[in-house]
């Protein structure tokens, strides 16, 4: 693919890739889990064209609309035992946290709630020693993606972007920037950006089941291979919907750089005194590398990760594949 100018990359409609050469981070297109995402019209609409968008679900939430192949599927994976059965949890809203009934342990083995900085050996959280992984969170948002993305091709930067389904489709052209012209990797970060631990089985596979979709229709075919729980809240009933029914693994991180929080209980400034102790004065985690919880979601994120990116650059190895674990 051409690496097009940001301000001429047209809203087009991407070609099937090579099935014998998938990108890396992507799903091989022999994985069961692409199967469940072929459209039986090969001719797509061109992305971001009114017909486009008439392929996914409309308004907000979770889509209610589930397709049959998809059911299916997390049916097998229930009957195969591969699904624990952990209650939803529920959240108070006001703390930010979700709880479980009596007798389920958030922090224990069975449960192991990153919302109680539980992780399990199959998550994507410590990079090697000496390596940043650049993610962000929350994309495309026309503005703040717009000014990340020029910033990233101008320094020859790739990174990893969990995007929400709906913002896809609200912002095709940063979209198409990300992927196309910066050829950036492209993670899911669900539909509608809910707390899936306090959703159904069948909701989690709506969520995660129809990011996969358009990145897959609006990519040439392109199936993720990850995933980042809104809220970091992801438990292993969760992870394993996402492992069993979509083959995505799952993707934590070990700082969290409260970027988010700018505006609402936190500076621009707090947040890059967090970075600086991380990246330049060496608080970060002992003997591994930073996977720091970032966002595309406002003008002071991304100055934020601006600001920082020169000491990243001047003291440690940055990169986005998630191979490197």
């Amino acid at each position: 693919m051409l690496s097009l100018p940001l301000t001429l990359l047209p809203l087009l409609s991407l070609p099937l890739l090579s099935l014998a050469s998938p990108l890396p981070f992507y799903q091989p297109h022999t994985s069961p889990a692409a199967a469940l995402f072929r459209r039986q019209n090969a001719s797509l609409p061109a992305v971001g064209t009114d017909a486009w968008t008439a392929l996914y679900p409309s308004g907000s939430g979770t889509p209610s609309t589930i397709p049959q192949a998809w059911l299916d599927a997390l049916a097998a994976a229930e009957n195969s035992g591969l699904i624990p059965n952990i209650s939803q949890s529920t959240l108070n809203s006001q703390s930010g946290m979700t709880t479980y009934p009596d007798g389920q342990d958030p922090t224990g083995t069975e449960v192991c709630s990153f919302t109680y900085q539980c992780n399990v050996t199959t998550d994507i959280v410590n990079p090697p020693e000496g390596v940043i992984a650049l993610t962000f969170d929350d994309g495309p948002i026309p503005g703040p993606s717009d000014t990340l993305y020029s910033f990233l091709y101008n320094n020859s930067q790739h990174a990893t972007h969990f995007m929400i389904g709906v913002n896809i489709l609200g912002a095709p052209t940063q979209f198409l920037t990300a992927f196309g012209n910066n050829k950036d990797h492209i993670g899911v970060h669900t539909w509608s950006h809910p707390y899936l631990t306090t959703l159904s089985n069948d909701q989690v596979v709506s969520e995660l089941g129809w990011t996969v979709q358009i990145i897959h229709d609006s990519t040439g075919g392109l199936i993720p291979s990850c995933y980042r729980p809104p809220y970091g809240d992801t438990d292993n009933r969760v992870r394993a919907i996402a492992e069993h029914v979509f083959g995505l693994k799952t993707v934590t991180w070990n700082q969290d750089s409260e970027d988010w929080m700018i505006g609402d209980g936190t500076t621009e400034e707090a947040v890059e005194g967090s970075l600086t102790n991380w990246v330049v004065d060496g608080g970060g985690v002992q003997g591994q590398g930073l996977l720091i919880l970032e966002h595309e979601l406002m003008d002071t994120t991304v100055q934020a990760f601006m600001d920082i990116y020169p000491s990243m650059k001047a003291n440690w190895t940055v990169v986005c594949r998630s191979s490197l674990f």
